[in-house]
């Protein structure tokens, strides 16, 4: 069965999966703007450089790019990369800010989706991956891709 934020995705920060092991997950709301959410609606968001940062107790995204939508007028006064606040319950946010004091931890947001008719955020508790424990996995994805073509070849 799947789950219901699969169902309605809008977009995906598939290098996160790359960069960090993925402790744990929330859903939270997102501030946007009526223009946002008409750009967001269309698909024109990206959160590839996205990250969580947390100014007195609250939580905010950085680098979420959203693109202008076509039909303002004003296209070039508007702020394409501005923060953008996160609403999560106050434990939430308190274990959160405890758990980013730690090293190699931070928060990232992994997926933007709908929920009937609501845009929601998947923030995720992240743990960096190190240099050499990337390098292994691109040497597993090159061994398996050598190993599929040697076994094409003698099928």
């Amino acid at each position: 069965m799947k789950k219901k934020w699969l169902d309605n995705q809008i977009t995906k920060n598939k290098k996160a999966y790359f960069d960090y092991e993925i402790l744990e997950s929330w859903e939270a709301w997102l501030e946007l703007k009526w223009y946002e959410t008409k750009s967001v609606r269309n698909g024109h968001v990206n959160l590839k450089w996205s990250y969580i940062v947390v100014v007195n107790w609250e939580l905010y995204v950085k680098w979420m790019h959203i693109s202008a939508w076509k039909a303002l007028p004003n296209r070039e006064t508007i702020e394409l990369d501005r923060v953008r606040k996160i609403f999560l319950h106050k434990k939430t946010v308190l274990f959160l800010v405890w758990k980013i004091k730690e090293a190699w931890y931070s928060i990232i947001p992994l997926e933007l989706y709908f929920v009937w008719s609501l845009i929601k955020l998947r923030v995720w508790l992240a743990k960096w991956k190190k240099a050499f424990e990337k390098k292994q996995i691109l040497k597993e994805r090159t061994m398996d891709k050598e190993a599929k073509i040697a076994m094409k070849k003698y099928i």
